[in-house]
């Protein structure tokens, strides 16, 4: 029978459930069945939105390039981008992909006009008084390696924070690091594959 988890990742955990270097995994805060794996990942020092299932459909469906679908970070950066660097990010910026420059797709990039409703971080980002640190909701649809970060690096703010809230329809909404809940297999498919 095929399961579904949506967890909120917290920061400095593995996207996976065996151990590597002393470092905590999905094991720490999650009990699944053994068949139970992530859909995609989050890097070691990103946090939020991670897929746990046993359904080998939805890892294809939504990894494959040739299958494009909305994921939603909410970003904190180093210093304030101004809208020229927000459209810049939104035309597509170069990084570099497996060595090669890449150019990203176009994309969403807006500030928060107020503080988004996080969770508390531990630890918390280093705070500088005299560099603003706003938070920036970006909106892609694809998903190489530290893509994220590379593009805000790419105009000149450097993420301090990354969290990802969402993945088509489904939210992150209320849930804290570590927490998780099951839904089932309609729900999942309405809200990644609109089915």
């Amino acid at each position: 029978m095929f399961q579904y988890f949506i967890t909120y990742k917290p920061f400095e955990v593995l996207s996976q459930f065996t151990t590597e270097e002393d470092k905590k995994t999905l094991k720490d805060y999650f009990a699944v069945a053994k068949d139970i794996y992530p859909v995609g990942r989050l890097d070691h020092d990103s946090e939020g939105l991670l897929l746990l299932t046993n359904d080998k459909n939805i890892n294809h469906r939504l990894l494959h390039p040739g299958f494009s679908h909305e994921r939603e970070y909410w970003v904190q950066v180093d210093g304030k981008p101004a809208q020229q660097a927000l459209q810049q990010i939104q035309d597509g910026v170069d990084i570099k992909v497996d060595g090669k420059i890449y150019h990203t797709k176009k994309c969403i990039a807006s500030l928060f006009e107020t503080e988004p409703n996080v969770a508390v971080r531990n630890p918390p980002i280093r705070f500088r008084k005299e560099i603003p640190a706003p938070w920036m909701k970006l909106i892609i649809t694809e998903g190489k390696n530290r893509q994220v970060r590379k593009m805000t690096a790419a105009i000149g703010f450097p993420t301090l924070r990354l969290i990802r809230y969402r993945i088509e329809e489904i939210e992150l909404a209320n849930l804290q690091p570590g927490e998780m809940i099951e839904l089932s297999k309609k729900i999942v498919y309405k809200k990644l594959f609109h089915e």
